[in-house]
């Protein structure tokens, strides 16, 4: 079984994986290929996935059952004696992108005081 799941990817890229496997959903993308044919499809998404990001998941004959591959995305698979886990940015770090917002936003204020 493999899963790619793209986001933020041109149509044509998305066009050239329903030749392959099934859009179950918007960016979804499942099916059986082979593993020759998993590879050079994962290689065009690569190539022509543009300023998107995607992932692939396929099952394999290791502890987990599956691995996993990700192109520009700020989630990165990491080996850990054997098993693969993801490793997510911090957000607490000084380099990171991603602000979290602080403190409640306005319309969650209203509806906490009963305001409208």
């Amino acid at each position: 079984m493999t899963v790619i799941v793209l986001t933020n990817c041109p149509a044509g890229l998305r066009g050239f994986l329903t030749r392959w496997l099934l859009e179950i959903s918007a960016g979804v993308f499942v099916g059986n290929p082979s593993a020759r044919i998993r590879d050079v499809l994962w290689d065009e998404v690569q190539q022509y996935a543009g300023q998107g990001r995607a992932l692939l998941a396929h099952t394999t004959n290791n502890e987990q059952g599956f691995t996993f591959r990700t192109h520009d995305h700020a989630w990165h698979p990491t080996d850990h004696e054997g098993i693969t886990l993801i490793r997510r940015p911090d957000p607490t770090s000084p380099n990171s992108t991603q602000s979290s917002p602080t403190g409640w936003s306005r319309a969650s204020k209203r509806r906490r005081f009963g305001r409208s």
